[in-house]
């Protein structure tokens, strides 16, 4: 059965040869393959604040560093900070005419709020902080010495970059052959403006050069500060010094002691979309309401593959053969046909391989003029290079004699008393039931010795009924496909 801390039992090869369980691979309906997270493209949707799940844009999400202004966490133990409120006394205003306080020294009450961890009992108050009249006021950050310094900094380089693309915009123009009505030339940084401009028929003015800014070099010194006189005899306090995480979350200043940690504006958290890098089709769509756990898209390969569970194992003894159990289950809503066969051979692996890099290189673009297809990308579309299986096999299984067929998943029949009509299984079936089915495999360990691990490896061939080419417009009926997936099992050590 699945394992929660240790790692699974039950691995699947991925199209580019990489081995991962069912739970973290994706199937993509268009190209019919199986997709692990180095064959995707990772897309950010959209930036929220996981607090007060507030959608932000990207460009003011950048402007804020990607933290939200309204949210904070503990300095000490990195919990949410939560606002609390108090009530002061002070005095009333005095009257417009007469200018003197109403009834001498009067007071009213006024509601003030500041932060404070649930966790931890830290409080704005404990570094000085003074309580704000909103309970989402304008907390003052804190200042480091070096502020100015990094923010010119990062202005002469955001300089040095813009005039570099410029150059290359430049370059591009003058060895670019004669423009089309409607041009699809792009850069490594994606449609320039001149190009947009033309496309919406505006005037292409060429846009001024940019000059970098001067700035002054760092220059070093050897003048440093002396430490104190009493740094070797002066106790320590430990609950007075920051740890190392503690000076990491505030890497501008990272102070020392702990009556100067001030709060930290909570990281925004994002939702993203997974891209086929091959056919560039959409596997994962989440919502765009950050309260919704919810999917558009979701091609999980455990909705669509054949999942393999490993039961039961008997005793592992070197030079004797053990029975295993395993149950497979149908997750779609059509019956497969399910063919265990062989591991292919190094020989027809590497064929395999050869046919996969045909086919990706077939549909790259041929050169910076090939189509706009690359140019709208959001990513570079970089396909995984397929490689062999870096897994080797101490064990070999006895194949079943003929395949077997998996009922569709109904979810009904999981509360259905009623049996099931008897059929005629074959000999390796032990039980069936709904859309599960358990095998029993004789297992052969290879030269194992005393404590070796056993590992063996099937080719699990299963009919794909794909709906994603049929719709009310063509009215294409569903394709069926035959699809074959490699499984390899962890079964345990040789006694």
């Amino acid at each position: 059965m699945a394992n929660i801390v240790e790692p699974s039992c039950v691995n699947y090869v991925c199209s580019c040869g990489h081995l991962n369980p069912i739970t973290k691979l994706y199937f993509c309906r268009y190209c019919l393959k199986l997709r692990c997270g180095f064959c995707v493209c990772h897309e950010v949707d959209s930036h929220f604040c996981c607090n007060c799940l507030e959608n932000i844009p990207s460009g003011e999400a950048k402007l804020k560093r990607n933290q939200c202004n309204k949210c904070f966490d503990c300095p000490s133990c990195q919990h949410t900070l939560s606002s609390r409120a108090t009530t002061i006394q002070i005095p009333k205003r005095p009257e417009a005419e007469g200018g003197k306080n109403v009834g001498g020294g009067d007071l009213k009450p006024r509601k003030m709020y500041y932060l404070t961890c649930l966790a931890c009992r830290w409080t704005s108050r404990d570094v000085g902080i003074p309580d704000q009249a909103t309970a989402t006021g304008q907390w003052p950050e804190c200042e480091y010495s070096n502020a100015t310094r990094f923010s010119l900094l990062m202005e002469h380089y955001q300089t040095v970059v813009q005039q570099e693309k410029q150059e290359k915009q430049d370059l591009w123009r003058r060895k670019a052959p004669k423009q089309h009505k409607y041009p699809n030339l792009t850069d490594r940084t994606g449609l320039t403006a001149s190009i947009i401009r033309r496309q919406m028929g505006l005037s292409d003015k060429t846009a001024p050069k940019i000059k970098q800014s001067t700035i002054n070099p760092s220059l070093a010194t050897d003048v440093v500060q002396e430490l104190p006189d009493d740094i070797f005899s002066k106790e320590i306090i430990l609950s007075n010094i920051t740890t190392v995480k503690q000076r990491l979350n505030h890497p501008s200043v990272q102070p020392s002691t702990v009556n100067n940690l001030y709060p930290l504006n909570k990281n925004l958290s994002i939702k993203r979309s997974l891209r086929c890098r091959q056919c560039e089709h959409n596997i994962i769509k989440p919502e765009y309401n950050p309260v919704s756990v919810k999917y558009r898209i979701q091609l999980f390969a455990s909705y669509h593959v054949p999942e393999v569970r490993l039961m039961k194992c008997g005793p592992l003894n070197a030079g004797s053969s053990t029975q295993i159990l395993i149950k497979i289950i149908n997750p779609t809503l059509h019956e497969m046909t399910i063919t265990i066969m062989d591991l292919p051979t190094h020989e027809e692996e590497s064929l395999i391989i050869e046919e996969m890099k045909k086919k990706s290189d077939h549909r790259q673009p041929l050169g910076p003029m090939a189509s706009l297809n690359s140019a709208f990308s959001r990513q570079a579309s970089l396909n995984e290079e397929p490689k062999f299986v870096d897994q080797k096999v101490t064990g070999t299984i006895a194949l079943p004699d003929s395949s077997f067929m998996l009922q569709q998943r109904d979810d009904s029949t999981e509360y259905d008393d009623d049996h099931q009509v008897t059929r005629e299984e074959p000999k390796f079936v032990v039980w069936r039931r709904s859309n599960k089915v358990a095998v029993e495999l004789t297992v052969n360990p290879l030269d194992c010795k005393s404590g070796d691990e056993v590992v063996v490896g099937f080719s699990m061939q299963y009919t794909y009924v794909n709906t994603a080419t049929s719709g009310a417009v063509d009215k294409k009926e569903p394709q069926t496909h035959a699809l074959t997936s490699r499984v390899y099992l962890r079964i345990g050590k040789i006694k």
